[in-house]
């Protein structure tokens, strides 16, 4: 074993992910895309998975290599990855060889990238550039969500597949109430056709009570994000913007900049590691499962 999954998607995540790729190809057709969704296969059809890690970290030093029951993280991301059918390569794009040389360990592609990297859309851009092959799509799968479902990976690659107006694609599940306050737990909030009006670190909506309502389906955003590689090569070129600085949170420069975000909802229980005290969360949920 190397020392550097696995519930599936259950029928209630499939009919989400369903929901939201016949909305997007709805509204493809309005948008008169009705040529891009006949040949449906084919628009976007290259799918490469970009699982960017960092050791610098100000909340969790080299968190991917963190130790999960007997596997580092970044290793435990990568096996449920690969479980995904829409993807068609998988690399980790870091800039420390510390994490280079353990996923090399346990089978992975590696690039390297830069320490100027300002997030983890620019590392997948740079990554982007340097592999041979061109792609149509890219998958940013955050490297601190070991127990990822792969249908999720497979729903937002096919919701973006069916929205040509759309630049990015991600997911979201319900919010539990005892996470509305949390900064870490990043909500949303979309329009009636799926695509997403905001994200923030606040909990949005927020009505005048200052309390959360129970019966109000408030959102979380599941941290992966799928790109058409167009709009990722010019992503780096946009100027940080203050809605983006204010809340930290790289998907709002592009809703700043008038790009559609396509959003799908997902029955996930959300297990990402933010800070050393989640690893014991993630190694009891585990352990209560049964996975190994």
């Amino acid at each position: 074993m190397s020392m550097c999954s696995s519930s599936s998607g259950s029928s209630s995540t499939k009919s989400w992910i369903v929901h939201g790729i016949v909305a997007g190809a709805a509204i493809a057709v309005a948008f008169g895309a009705g040529a891009y969704l006949g040949r449906y296969r084919k628009f976007r059809s290259r799918v490469v998975g970009i699982i960017p890690a960092r050791y610098a970290s100000s909340r969790f030093e080299g968190k991917p290599l963190v130790n999960i029951l007997g596997k580092p993280m970044i290793q435990r991301t990568w096996e449920r990855t690969k479980l995904a059918t829409t993807l068609d390569h998988i690399v980790v794009a870091t800039d420390d060889e510390k994490i280079a040389e353990c996923c090399r360990g346990f089978g992975a592609d590696v690039v390297m990238t830069s320490e100027s990297c300002r997030n983890g859309t620019e590392r997948c851009n740079e990554a982007l550039q340097k592999l041979d092959k061109k792609y149509d799509v890219v998958v940013n799968i955050q490297g601190d969500e070991p127990l990822i479902e792969p249908e999720i990976i497979d729903g937002i690659v096919k919701a973006l597949q069916a929205a040509p107006d759309a630049v990015f694609s991600t997911a979201v599940t319900s919010l539990k109430p005892e996470d509305a306050f949390d900064p870490n737990r990043v909500k949303c909030v979309v329009d009636n056709r799926g695509y997403a009006i905001y994200f923030s670190r606040g909990l949005i909506p927020y009505n005048k009570t200052g309390k959360v309502n129970p019966q109000f389906p408030y959102l979380l955003h599941l941290g992966i994000q799928s790109y058409d590689t167009k709009f990722l090569k010019i992503y780096p070129e946009l100027q940080p913007t203050p809605l983006q600085l204010e809340e930290d949170l790289e998907q709002l420069k592009v809703l700043e900049n008038g790009y559609k975000m396509k959003v799908i909802k997902v029955d996930h229980e959300a297990h990402g590691v933010d800070i050393p005290e989640d690893v014991e969360k993630i190694e009891t949920l585990m352990r209560d499962k049964n996975l190994s």
